[in-house]
């Protein structure tokens, strides 16, 4: 009997998933454990296994659609058994979820694609009264045109409708309408140059959306301040030292976010989310962690670390960011909502200063720079030159003041100065 291939849900908060490759084709022979298809949540990627032997009858979603969890997405049977049956949406309503074909417009919410045709349709009405330039442009936004060329059509008054384009798969480019404008008389303003365009990843899709959303909606602030490392720097060498014994490998990121997470405790206002009408404070400490990986930026949540020694600490750090990039996260906890603080450390670039970005709701990140050797007073009138590590505290004013933000980061450059864990 025929099985449908489902595509699983990954946390609670995950409602659609976007095939990324399938790995075996319709009327290919299957068995048990072979990957069918990668796919990828809004920041984690995972493998499908065929859990049968068989015939894959049928794909009923092609390489970067949107499809909702516990969907079928195919089937595995014998050759010749039914397929059809199991696809989504059979009849009158596969239509309206564009399945049935394959089409790129396959995951798309029904009522995306009616708000789609309610605006083109007013769009229409609107271009019948508005200027010529704003006809053109209406008009032209349902070409194959590119951005440039749509600009100079705009320009010049040339309707690109009555053009046939040049460009890849006949699209309207630059030079098709510099030679429309050529008979009344324009003289080109543009050059014809070469580039690519690369369809944005859907990790880059929520990176770029939470980043604007993050900007657009809160009152963003940023102190700066420098940490004397001197210690830190002597206790790295201890464990560089007991590595070779085969010790822990405790990093001056892990140093630094345990300091963090014991000025938190002395400033719990900090360790909240900001939720428009109220602040929620948190009891326990979930610290997010910056994470640089080959699909985007990604920041996990390791919970409760408020509990942890140094050394416990380093190894859920580290942990947490191999898990980022083996891409197996646990995608609840990505969640911007799974962390109550945030620490984004870009000092192995060697970035001296720099403004981190809340991840909302949120109420503050710290950025970690470089280290940077200054002048300091070293006592009994001698100056010299000592490591120190700025730091960047980006806070919503929404929810705290500058005097609170304040205190807090100098908190946390007193817990850098001062430290004294033992390894």
């Amino acid at each position: 009997m025929a099985t449908p291939v489902i595509m699983p849900r990954q946390g609670q908060s995950v409602e659609t998933c976007i095939i990324t490759q399938w790995t075996k084709k319709k009327g290919e022979a299957v068995r048990t454990g072979d990957i069918l298809f990668s796919y990828e949540t809004d920041k984690a990627s995972f493998d499908v296994e065929a859990q049968e032997e068989g015939i894959l009858l049928d794909i009923f979603y092609n390489d970067g659609d949107e499809v909702p969890v516990l969907t079928n997405v195919a089937v595995i049977g014998k050759a010749g058994e039914d397929a059809e049956s199991f696809r989504v949406g059979r009849g009158s309503s596969s239509e309206e979820s564009g399945s049935g074909s394959g089409s790129s417009s396959m995951g798309i919410p029904i009522g995306l694609l009616t708000a789609t045709v309610t605006a083109a349709a007013t769009s229409s009405t609107a271009a019948a009264t508005s200027s010529p330039a704003t006809a053109t442009a209406t008009a032209a936004s349902h070409l194959r045109i590119s951005p440039r060329a749509r600009c100079m059509a705009i320009k010049l008054g040339v309707n690109p409708e009555n053009i046939t384009g040049s460009g890849p798969n006949g699209r309207i480019i630059v030079r098709d309408i510099e030679a429309a404008g050529q008979p009344y008389g324009v003289a080109p303003t543009y050059t014809d140059i070469e580039y690519t365009d690369k369809k944005l990843s859907n990790v880059r899709k929520i990176i770029a959306r939470a980043m604007h959303e993050s900007i657009s909606t809160s009152a963003q602030l940023t102190h700066h301040m420098s940490a004397d490392v001197r210690k830190l720097l002597v206790l790295r060498n201890q464990v560089k030292a007991e590595m070779e014994k085969g010790g822990p490998n405790i990093t001056l990121n892990d140093m630094i976010c345990f300091a963090v997470i014991r000025a938190l405790e002395k400033s719990p206002e900090i360790n909240s989310h900001f939720l428009g009408e109220s602040i929620r404070t948190f009891k326990k400490i979930h610290l997010g962690l910056a994470v640089d990986t080959p699909r985007g930026l990604m920041v996990p949540s390791v919970q409760n670390v408020g509990e942890l020694s140094l050394k416990g600490l380093s190894g859920r750090l580290r942990e947490a960011a191999e898990q980022c990039r083996k891409g197996n996260i646990n995608p609840e906890l990505l969640a911007s909502t799974a962390a109550t603080f945030t620490v984004s450390n870009l000092g192995n670039y060697g970035v001296e200063m720099f403004t981190p970005i809340i991840n909302l709701p949120q109420v503050a990140i710290l950025g970690v720079n470089t280290i940077i050797h200054r002048p300091a007073d070293l006592g009994n009138g001698v100056f010299g030159f000592i490591p120190v590590i700025g730091l960047s505290l980006t806070y919503d004013h929404r929810a705290v003041d500058g005097g609170p933000a304040t205190l807090f980061l100098k908190e946390i450059k007193e817990k850098i100065e001062n430290f004294n864990e033992k390894i």
